[in-house]
């Protein structure tokens, strides 16, 4: 009897702990649950909060844009076809948009002819050439350049880079877009050079392995094998550092000048897109006039741009993306 009393209460004890252990467990197992729901439904917030960002700036720019066409002084074929921007000359005003188009594009040519190729170069060097110790020492010197703040960079170009120049070639303004697209080209190679460097840094070591093995130099297999292997990526940071550099503010705007025409020398004083709207959002214009309605209308045509070279590097990134096992 004792023995058969033992062996119960054994086995009752037992019962009890593991009934305590599965009660334990669904505890568990249920806030292990709602954790995971609460991060999940937080994700969502988050995308549906950019999502609804973005809506509310297309949805802003969009109306009043709109508002910037009902002006009898607003037509179509003058802003999409004409090259004469003077909307603060009384009742001689043009909205020619191809003036600030031209700026735009003029210093961001000039920024990518110095931020791309020096850029890449830089980042080839870090990834294929460098010895560790040198790369873990230029790479957080070449991102600190990132960090400075671009009315610096609108200070430097119009205080050292235009009197360099123009020491160099009398042609030069004052303010011009060559001076400018330095500037811009300096605060971007940052950007195309830690980007391009992880993308090449993310090729896998056999490939680098395989190209040696064939036969082939380091310059061979950088250039042959490394550098196709990692086009997906250094796609991206061009594409980030042209995006950067068409919607840079401060620089352009110190250094550029406020004269929109269209030209293509680099020593005459331009007017950008975004140099534009910080005159218009910082002068004495009217809130209800076409002035300050003009700034949305350039800011839209701004975005569209923005928008049309995300979806063109986009489908070149894809069509030239590589995968490995």
């Amino acid at each position: 009897m004792n023995s058969a009393t033992t062996e119960d209460r054994a086995i009752k004890q037992l019962d009890l702990q593991v009934q305590a252990l599965l009660g334990r467990n669904r505890r568990n197992l249920t806030l292990v649950r709602l954790r995971e729901s609460g991060i999940f439904l937080c994700l969502i917030g988050c995308g549906l909060f950019s999502l609804l960002i973005t809506g509310s700036i297309i949805f802003v720019l969009a109306s009043e844009t709109a508002t910037f066409f009902r002006f009898q002084e607003v037509t179509l074929s003058n802003f999409f076809l004409s090259a004469d921007w003077t909307p603060l000359l009384g009742d001689t005003k043009s909205f020619g948009i191809w003036a600030l188009i031209s700026g735009t594009f003029l210093v961001t040519a000039i920024a990518m002819a110095l931020a791309l190729p020096l850029g890449l170069i830089t980042a080839v060097y870090l990834s294929e050439y460098a010895p560790r110790s040198v790369r873990n020492t230029l790479k957080p010197i070449l991102e600190i350049l990132a960090g400075i703040p671009t009315v610096v960079y609108g200070f430097f170009a119009l205080m050292t880079i235009t009197p360099f120049l123009q020491d160099c070639y009398s042609g030069i303004n004052v303010y011009n877009a060559m001076s400018a697209g330095i500037a811009v080209g300096i605060l971007c190679f940052p950007t195309v050079c830690s980007l391009a460097e992880d993308a090449l840094q993310a090729v896998p070591t056999p490939i680098r392995d395989g190209a040696l093995g064939l036969g082939g130099t380091r310059f061979d297999a950088t250039v042959k094998v490394i550098i196709p292997a990692a086009l997906s990526g250094i796609i991206s940071a061009f594409l980030l550092a042209i995006a950067r550099a068409i919607g840079e503010t401060m620089i352009v705007a110190l250094a550029a000048g406020s004269r929109a025409q269209v030209t293509l020398n680099p020593g005459d004083e331009v007017q950008t897109m975004t140099g534009y709207m910080v005159q218009i959002a910082g002068g004495d214009v009217s809130n209800f006039g076409i002035e300050y309605y003009s700034m949305y209308a350039v800011a839209f045509t701004l975005f569209s741009i923005t928008l049309s070279l995300t979806m063109i590097g986009n489908h070149v990134r894809k069509k030239y993306r590589e995968t490995y096992d």
